[in-house]
């Protein structure tokens, strides 16, 4: 019988394992070592550590944070989760050899919950609590907390304390609430503006954040009535300011109409302002170049392409937006009644479908409705109809008035022009049909969202065309043996025309919109068939890309470019409407 087994020596584990054979390689003997992990094992060792203090057990140090409030705890707990702890426990400081150390600068309450989140890793944030916590979290540099407290600040913004909260973090600097408190502040100015928070911010403090290109608002005249709105706070002391401040409101983007309105206000504005808003009035009316102009508001508000109506063997009610950065469509509250050969465009944030035809089995009719779709309550309203109905109708803004190009009623083709105004303008945006009828002699009036009425304008004729910078760009067409796919561009400053890159896809009825420094054109027909297809034009590459297509092939829709809608389909809208099926015929006529 052998003899008791020899104690094991202090040795690694490889050694206690059975000799390799002589026929492995050293390589193999070398790697016979294997780890095991336990994830679990952190979080039982901070419990059982917070179990020994909570049981006073094993504490070597005791925190006074008031005369009789006293926190026992361990040094080497609290130096792992702050580097201000380490420093005291490790280094020099006269703390490394006390039993007692005294916190001062922390409320009691904040300091129990830092020691609690040492031991727990975890920590309640409330709005009582948030900001001794959070001013202590940064004193003792528990950076955890820290983000913490910013998350739940983070997720407390409202206008009416944005710039407080923004502030507060400028102040302690926390960079990363800062700037979500700013962003927020931009995204949501027009409610900003209306609270007691904007009115007390100092002049230099306004100049900043007017002036900011990402200010989010449907017109420039929001940031101008925010600015005479603050001045008027305290009229006596900051009326002379104004005349500086307007310096940071984009006043070459208010409409002429706004500031004519603007200067009548002399007792409010005073003279250096109105001497300074009359200058720009002159401007924009003679359309003189301003070099010193800032350039435009780019907020970080997402931008989609809104298509309405169309025309799929009868006149379609859809309402769908294009992202162009997901490349994905959504389904919006219908246009109703439906319309084809409408046109589209966007003014202070709305988006106006304008005219067309309804075609239906029960026979077609020609209209002179414009409705007004609200992207932030997701609803259609309608709006003063124009003077005449026109279908295959071109619509552009400029200035923030709506123009109706050309168009027909029955077997009389207009080229006449009607105008509105609105509040702002995305510009320069048209489509629609041209067409060698007879002139309408009648000289028709212009649509002024604002009044909800139209004014009268001289009569013109024009094609469809789509603004890009300072050129113009018409896309396809019909040219009466067959549906086009050319495209060409018309330089403003030579006034000449030229080819660029032709389209993918022949086709007619389309709809068109710029939008980042890009055209797109969306379905269309070519000559046989309702086209889904969505092509874009970049014109620094000269070249067409083919994009996600539409839901549902049609032609003759109204495109414009406006604000992602806060409802993409409100529930009590009816269901989508489904397209006819393919054997179905058309109607008598078409768009």
């Amino acid at each position: 019988m052998s003899g008791p087994s020899p104690p094991l020596r202090d040795c690694g584990a490889e050694e206690l394992l059975p000799p390799p054979s002589s026929s492995s390689s050293s390589s193999s003997s070398s790697s016979s070592c294997c780890r095991y992990p336990r994830p679990e094992h952190p979080a039982a060792a901070l419990a059982a550590m917070n179990r020994l203090r909570l049981e006073g057990q094993l504490c070597d140090v005791t925190l006074r944070l008031r005369p009789h409030t006293e926190l026992r705890a361990h040094r080497v707990v609290l130096a792992a989760a702050s580097p201000v702890f380490r420093a005291m426990f490790t280094g020099g400081l006269r703390e490394r050899g006390q039993a007692e150390v005294p916190i001062e600068g922390v409320q009691p309450r904040a300091m129990e919950r830092l020691v609690e989140f040492a031991y727990t890793a975890a920590v309640a944030v409330g709005e009582r609590c948030v900001l001794p916590l959070l001013h202590g979290a940064l004193m003792y540099q528990v950076d955890a907390v820290v983000s913490a407290c910013c998350a739940f600040l983070g997720g407390q913004l409202h206008p009416s304390n944005a710039i407080g909260i923004a502030a507060l973090a400028e102040r302690l600097g926390c960079l990363e609430l800062q700037q979500k408190a700013q962003q927020y502040i931009y995204m949501n100015f027009a409610e900003v503006s209306k609270q007691e928070e904007f009115l007390s911010l100092s002049h230099c403090q306004l100049a900043s954040l007017l002036s900011r290109d990402e200010l989010n608002v449907r017109c420039e005249s929001e940031v101008f009535q925010a600015c005479v709105a603050w001045v008027q706070q305290e009229r006596a002391a900051r009326a002379p300011l104004l005349p500086l401040l307007l310096r940071a409101v984009r006043c070459h983007a208010l409409t002429p109409r706004f500031l004519r309105a603007q200067l009548r206000r002399r007792r409010e504005l005073g003279r250096d302002a109105l001497r300074y808003l009359g200058r720009v009035f002159r401007e924009l009316a003679l359309h003189r170049p301003c070099g010193d102009r800032p350039p435009g508001r780019s907020p970080r508000a997402r931008q989609l392409i809104y298509a309405a109506g169309g025309y799929l063997r009868r006149s379609l009610g859809t309402l769908e937006a294009f992202d162009p950065e997901r490349g994905s469509w959504l389904r919006l509250a219908a246009l109703e009644p439906p319309r084809s050969g409408l046109g589209g465009c966007a003014v202070g944030g709305l988006f106006y479908a304008v005219g067309g035809r309804n075609n239906s089995p029960q026979g077609n009719t020609d209209s002179a409705a414009v409705d007004c779709y609200n992207p932030v309550s997701g609803r259609w309203a309608p709006c003063a109809p124009m003077s005449v109905p026109r279908n295959r109708i071109g619509v552009g803004v400029i200035d923030g008035l709506i123009y109706a190009v050309g168009g027909s009623h029955g077997c009389t083709h207009h080229c006449s022009v009607e105008r509105g105004g609105g509040g702002m303008g995305v510009g320069g945006e048209w489509g629609g049909w041209g067409g060698n009828g007879r002139p309408d002699p009648a000289v028709p009036p212009r649509y002024e969202p604002e009044r909800d009425e139209w004014a009268q304008v001289a009569p013109m004729g024009t094609r469809r065309v789509c603004a890009l910078g300072n050129c113009l760009y018409a896309m396809g067409g019909y040219d009466g043996t067959q549906q086009l796919r050319s495209a060409e561009r018309f330089r403003a400053d030579t006034g000449t025309w030229s080819f660029v890159a032709p389209m993918g896809h022949r086709r007619s009825a389309l709809g068109v919109a710029a939008f980042g420094g890009r055209i797109y054109v969306l379905g269309g027909y070519d000559g046989r068939s309702f086209l889904q297809s969505v092509e874009c034009y970049d014109p620094a590459a000269d070249a067409w890309t083919e994009l996600a297509p539409m839901p549902a092939g049609r032609s003759g829709l109204g495109v414009a470019v406006t604000v992602e809608p806060c409802h993409p389909r409100d529930p009590r809208d009816p269901p989508p409407e489904d397209p006819p099926p393919p054997g179905d015929p058309p109607p008598g006529g078409s768009c």
